[in-house]
């Protein structure tokens, strides 16, 4: 293992999300590189940071009697006025709490896609080492799908594109965010493009594309499935896979 191997794997080793084999391979790696081990115990510093951080704030004592302060007295017999200063008071902290709401929900999904980016990329690069590309080979989706369902339990979509471009070399069964899924590779002349299929899609999400250690990465949800592909070709060329694999895999029954 190299340190650019070893680079991509030490947040899954931090965070204990690599298999025994891997882990192995990068102490043995660390234990004879200066560099990577400095790296590793800087990673393993910032996770105790933050595990061990006062996230929380309290607000101060005095915030209340100065938010008192800032009131109009309330005089006798004009109720209305204050009434009205707090319902003002409640529809304002309503909209910031939506607003507040939606914000969070975008920062995490923006974190949830960053943690699938960084761990198809990783295994992304663990399928190029030798022996790792395939377990099933084979350019006929109707070899690769019932391999695919005997194990999964679903037969994703691996229409042959060779026609357009991209050959279909084969399948595998590869983990994401600790969940088995599906990888279904293809080859664009001497680059390998790996498509993670899931399912549990919610709700179907449009491409949007992400770049990490010079990989580029497609993203989107439709048919209840969640898929991601991934390559060292250009994003122009990502986005003409996902358009003919899209067009073949729901042209009708394969």
């Amino acid at each position: 293992m190299n340190c650019d191997e070893a680079k991509v794997l030490l947040h899954g080793l931090v965070d204990n999300e690599i298999d025994a084999e891997h882990a192995c391979r990068i102490e043995a790696h660390v234990g004879a590189c200066a560099c990577c081990a400095a790296q590793l115990r800087l990673y393993r510093a910032m996770r105790r940071m933050m595990s061990n951080a006062d996230l929380r704030f309290s607000a101060p004592p005095g915030l209340r009697t100065r938010i008192k302060a800032m009131l109009p007295v309330r005089a006798a017999g004009a109720p209305y006025r204050l009434l009205t200063l707090f319902k003002g008071f409640a529809f304002g902290s309503a909209l910031s709490a939506t607003a507040a709401a939606l914000l969070m929900i975008a920062v995490i999904r923006s974190d949830q896609d960053q943690v699938i980016v960084s761990d198809v990329v990783s295994a992304h690069l663990r399928s190029l080492q030798a022996n790792h590309l395939t377990d099933v080979q084979s350019s006929d989706q109707h070899g690769v799908k019932p391999w695919f369902s005997d194990r999964l339990g679903v037969a994703p979509p691996a229409p042959d594109l060779t026609p357009q471009g991209f050959n279909l070399v084969g399948g595998r069964i590869d983990y994401v965010v600790g969940k088995a899924v599906a990888a279904i590779v293809y080859r664009r002349s001497d680059h390998v493009i790996n498509l993670f299929v899931a399912q549990g899609a919610k709700a179907e999400h449009s491409a949007r594309v992400e770049t990490m250690q010079g990989f580029n990465v497609e993203l989107w949800s439709e048919k209840g499935l969640n898929l991601c592909a991934v390559g060292d070709v250009s994003a122009e060329e990502l986005e003409d896979f996902r358009k003919k694999f899209e067009a073949a895999a729901w042209a009708g029954p394969v």
